[in-house]
């Protein structure tokens, strides 16, 4: 495990694992007027939408001797765990690797919207820190739907991963695997508003939840979920599951296992750089979890209790 640190930080990273508030649902939700329609007739009722608003993503350094702040990405996102989610994308782009790196986080005036949400983090690091200056040399800007476009390779994204897994564990039940999705839909704050934003949540083995992050990109809410562990030097995750409530993207299973999680199960389905990832990585990977049923792409030693019965002519 990281060695603990505690980091300044203005908002997000001390309570990393506590319950949403009705602050935090204010500033993801937006009430608008919509005219409902059923059949032929149509009635003005006022509804909820998720915010989506952009974020500014900025890292203040150390260079000959002077100090350095530059613009790393712009990301579409929900306001909310902002801290969380700066500090995620950067460990999960590999840009930093210890949360030692960091001397504080803090929201920035450069950028606020209509409503007075501040739109810039900035992440200022330790004197003297060693981190990859390359990668700054490459301009992010993540759309809430697809994350980081233009990927390079399976074999250049695996070389950056920090953590192993483990070659076995954690087990995992099946009838803890069918029960998640309930667990996460009871938990799920801004959806039961808006049903409009994504969800990742991790689990430990026995199907306790212990964090959740919503946000209109799933890859938004990963970072803010992996952020979170990493501000409080709890990486690697190798004894917990991430639960995603869309599809999993190859861009997914990659920040999942910069983190060390040995499974991840999606509600939707996967790509096939997905499969082909976990594959590689021997990650649990199960997708298409509805109900009782779902499929199993990748690592199926780590599940329990399956009763595997010879393909059918």
């Amino acid at each position: 495990m990281m060695e603990q640190k505690t980091i300044e930080a203005t908002s997000g990273a001390e309570e990393s694992r506590r319950s949403p508030t009705l602050h935090d649902l204010t500033r993801s939700i937006m009430p608008v007027p919509v005219e409902r329609v059923g059949g032929p007739v149509s009635c003005r009722k006022q509804d909820v939408v998720a915010i989506e608003e952009p974020l500014q993503i900025r890292l203040n350094y150390e260079w000959e001797s002077d100090r350095v702040e530059r613009d790393v990405a712009i990301t579409m996102r929900t306001p909310g765990h902002d801290v969380d989610l700066a500090a995620g994308f950067l460990f999960s782009e590999g840009i930093l690797q210890s949360a030692d790196q960091i001397l504080r986080i803090r929201h920035t005036d450069r950028a606020y919207s209509a409503d007075g949400n501040r739109n810039s983090v900035t992440i200022d690091l330790v004197p003297g820190v060693d981190f990859d200056f390359q990668r700054l040399d490459r301009n992010f800007f993540v759309s809430s739907s697809c994350g980081v476009c233009g990927k390079v390779s399976i074999e250049a994204v695996r070389s950056r991963i920090c953590f192993p897994l483990p070659s076995e564990t954690p087990l995992i039940e099946i009838a803890v695997i069918q029960g998640l999705p309930g667990t996460l839909r009871q938990a799920q704050s801004v959806f039961d508003q808006t049903g409009g934003l994504h969800a990742a949540a991790l689990f430990d083995a026995s199907g306790d939840l212990l964090s959740l992050r919503e946000d209109v990109g799933r890859h938004n809410a990963v970072d803010k979920l992996i952020g979170a562990e990493f501000l409080q030097a709890r990486l690697p995750l190798r004894e917990a599951l991430l639960l995603v409530s869309g599809r999993a993207s190859f861009e997914l299973v990659q920040k999942a296992l910069m983190a060390g999680i040995p499974i991840m199960i999606a509600v939707g389905a996967p790509s096939s750089l997905a499969v082909e990832m976990a594959l590689r990585s021997r990650m649990t990977l199960v997708g298409f979890l509805r109900g009782e049923r779902f499929n199993v792409y990748s690592g199926d030693f780590r599940i329990r209790g399956l009763e595997k019965q010879e393909k059918q002519a």
